[in-house]
């Protein structure tokens, strides 16, 4: 085995972690959690009551930022920093590079007399100015443009964050441009929250309801993650620049006896699991969940869910926490949709729903059949769907996605909505004239007289979905592990509020003022608007081919990539509807269309590079080694009158000849300059370029199963994904 390797492997087999043993029978949870947050508690207790009534009207109630509470709330924020040990704070933002920026200021300032004193102010806390030439705008700022600002979000709480050598007082905040665009996650997430609230609350007025606050959306992202030794990770350049193996042959075992699912966790992973929660719990971060996911290395981690806002938020700290324990474990985190070829891979199912003081309003409750208000909120998202599938899938689409969306392991790239027997019969009768009963799931006996009775639900769950109905909320199951959940959110609060927008206008005519009519005008128009949508709803195997069949009958697009899906930005209808609302601007849709394929060309570009050096300096000259290797026991065999068996000598050269052709042929689709603008470069890396990728990775997997380990340069998949 090659030394690398042989190191590798030592080292992984004789770790023994330093971070101290966590206890958390002597701090409970419940004293850690949120202790590094700027939370509701703290406000309470260090501002003035005057201050704090009038934060929390912005905070709960999505009031108007009253400025003059902004010296206070810095004032108390600065002290309970310092009691922490910050020395600095950062506005923290989401750049559209999908991963959080921040800048770092120190409180001190000098006072003239050699001494410092420590100020943070309301001009401090509200606005920082980062350089926005340096981030990716798609057109809305020159370089030469390079004014930019952060603004304080009070609705996502500031937090501590801790480092061996102190701590940081961290402020998330939204980031636009100069002139106002914005340039970041978190400002259309807002706003699209602000346009869902107001459509939702007009709906729900027009059903007799009052005082009932905001509606706010909400989320839970599962975030699944693969974990390797560091070891392994630093003697593959394809996963340090990359994030993905580009070469690997499958190992003998992979995931096909279905062992790793649930299985016991190893004790090293579970370690690294205890204390990436304990981080968590201090920065307020409801996580809930912890197993092992399908694939061999595979994880998961889950929360509850809470404000979309703060959700996404949590999500962008989660994948931070896990990234910066794990290296604590001697282990490297990997958030890539697909590290590995021929196993699972990542997703992060988004579980999405609103609410307001009245409930969940996607809660069916125990006869959906007559509960109104869920119908009809129901039928918006079948709508909204149906109507806007596209922009949806545009919005879970980049390169690392294409790995993994319609293979047997995620939902197909057709977006469709399950709905589950229950429902689907619900509205089947409504369509029909009107829903009088509701199916109910019963109770299954298991036949061993000491087991309980199981409660069992009206319908199944279908995992092959990408937008799936799960009791109380839809799961959106297309986003992918390593992507910012803020943009999918966008659009699903954006298309839901031009959704109940539009069945508001239907309702409002048919009651005419009366609201005795409440009844049968909710039946007439979630019964129109069923007829018309209908399509979007699928219960079946979304895997198979007669699916992709029957829905290019009923005209779903199947936008197979992310060069297929990017453009449905540009469709007049879905720059309509996020203008509409004041979520993104036709000139921010633009931007972002530009700033997602430059980012395709830019992902598939370093790796094809990446693939080419590894190739050229690695696995090509292994393939040399090996080849003389044979020559050279051939030739000793035929000098003392022995008949060498050539068979292996011939496959070795004949890979290695083809390996040198389709290297030179990589090199030549690379080197390639692409005509036109930026959706030409994207096809040419789509169409080219990564077809180039896969005939060299093909050969080099095969010469892998041939090639000694003293000789082969890299970790191999057995080696990486079992050895913990």
């Amino acid at each position: 085995m090659s030394n690398a390797r042989k190191e590798a492997i030592a080292a992984v087999t004789t770790f023994k972690s330093t971070a101290p043993p966590l206890n958390f029978k002597e701090t409970p949870t419940n004293e850690i959690y949120g202790s590094n947050v700027f939370s509701d508690a703290q406000m309470k207790e260090r501002l003035p009551k005057a201050v704090y009534k009038a934060l929390q009207k912005t905070i709960k109630q999505y009031e108007k930022l009253d400025p003059s509470v902004a010296d206070a709330v810095a004032l108390a924020m600065k002290d309970w920093a310092i009691e922490k040990g910050a020395t600095h704070y950062a506005h923290v933002f989401q750049p559209l590079t999908g991963i959080t920026a921040e800048k770092h200021d120190s409180f001190l300032n000098p006072t003239g007399d050699g001494k410092t004193l420590a100020e943070f102010g309301a001009k401090e806390l509200i606005q920082g100015e980062p350089d926005a030439s340096s981030f990716p705008s798609g057109g809305l700022r020159s370089t030469f443009e390079a004014r930019g600002y952060t603004a304080w979000d009070p609705t996502s709480p500031a937090y501590i964050l801790e480092n061996p050598n102190g701590t940081t007082l961290c402020i998330p905040t939204a980031y636009c441009s100069w002139t106002g665009e914005a340039l970041d996650k978190k400002t259309p997430l807002l706003r699209s929250m602000q346009a869902l609230d107001k459509q939702a609350t007009r709906v729900l007025k027009l059903m007799g309801n009052s005082n009932f606050g905001p509606v706010t959306a909400s989320a839970g992202p599962e975030q699944e993650y693969f974990l390797i030794d560091r070891n392994f990770f630093f003697a593959r350049p394809d996963l340090v620049t990359t994030g993905r193996s580009l070469f690997g042959c499958k190992p003998p075992k992979g995931q096909e006896f279905e062992d790793h699912y649930f299985g016991a966790i190893p004790d090293r992973v579970l370690a690294c699991m205890l204390d990436v929660e304990r981080e968590l719990y201090k920065l307020g971060v409801p996580v809930k969940t912890r197993h092992n996911e399908v694939a061999p290395a595979q994880y998961e981690i889950a929360p509850v869910y809470e404000n979309a806002n703060l959700a996404a938020d949590h999500q962008h700290t989660t994948m931070m926490v896990l990234k910066k324990v794990a290296s604590k474990y001697g282990m490297e985190c990997l958030l890539a949709e697909k590290p590995f070829a021929g196993i699972n891979g990542s997703g992060k199912h988004v579980n999405w729903s609103m609410g307001c003081a009245l409930g969940n309003l996607l809660d069916p409750g125990d006869n959906p059949h007559s509960n109104m208000q869920f119908i009809i909120f129901c039928a918006a998202v079948l709508r909204a769907v149906h109507k806007y599938g596209d922009l949806m899938r545009a919005s879970v689409a980049f390169s690392g996605n294409d790995h993994r969306l319609g293979a047997n392991e995620a939902p197909p790239a057709i977006i469709s909505v399950y709905l589950g027997s229950q429902l689907a019969d619900i509205f089947s009768q409504i369509e029909a004239g009107g829903a009088t009963t509701t199916k109910k799931g019963g109770t299954m006996t298991i036949g061993v007289d000491i087991l309980p009775q199981i409660k069992k639900d009206a319908g199944d769950r279908n995992r092959t979905s990408p937008f799936a109905f799960t009791g109380n909320r839809f799961e959106f199951r297309a986003v992918g592990s390593n992507q910012s959940i803020a943009g999918p959110l966008v659009v699903l609060n954006t298309i839901m509020a031009e959704s109940l927008e539009h069945l508001g206008d239907e309702l409002e005519k048919e009651l005419g003022g009366d609201p005795s009519k409440l009844p049968a005008a909710v039946q007439k128009v979630v019964s129109d608007s069923y007829k018309k949508h209908k399509d979007i709803v699928f219960n079946g195997n979304g895997y198979s081919e007669e699916w992709h069949q029957e829905a290019e009958k009923r005209g779903l697009p199947n936008l197979k990539d992310t060069v297929a899906a990017i453009p449905a930005l540009l469709n007049p209808k879905n720059i309509e509807v996020l203008s509409k609302y004041g979520v993104l601007s036709e000139g921010e849709v633009h931007s972002r269309y530009e700033i997602y394929l430059e980012r395709y060309c830019k992902d598939i570009n370093s790796e094809s590079l990446t693939a080419l050096a590894m190739a050229k300096t690695m696995i090509l000259p292994a393939g040399f080694r090996y080849q003389a290797e044979l020559a050279n026991t051939a030739a000793s065999l035929k000098a003392c009158g022995k008949n060498p068996h050539l068979g292996t000598l011939d496959k070795a050269t004949e890979l290695v000849a083809q390996l040198e052709s389709a290297i030179d042929k990589l090199e030549g689709a690379i080197n390639h300059t692409a005509s036109g603008d930026i959706l030409a470069h994207a096809k040419h890396f789509r169409d080219e370029v990564i077809p180039a990728m896969n005939v060299v990775r093909s050969i080099a997997d095969k010469l892998e199963t041939i090639v000694p380990d003293d000789i082969w340069p890299l970790p191999t998949y057995q080696e990486m994904l079992f050895i913990k």
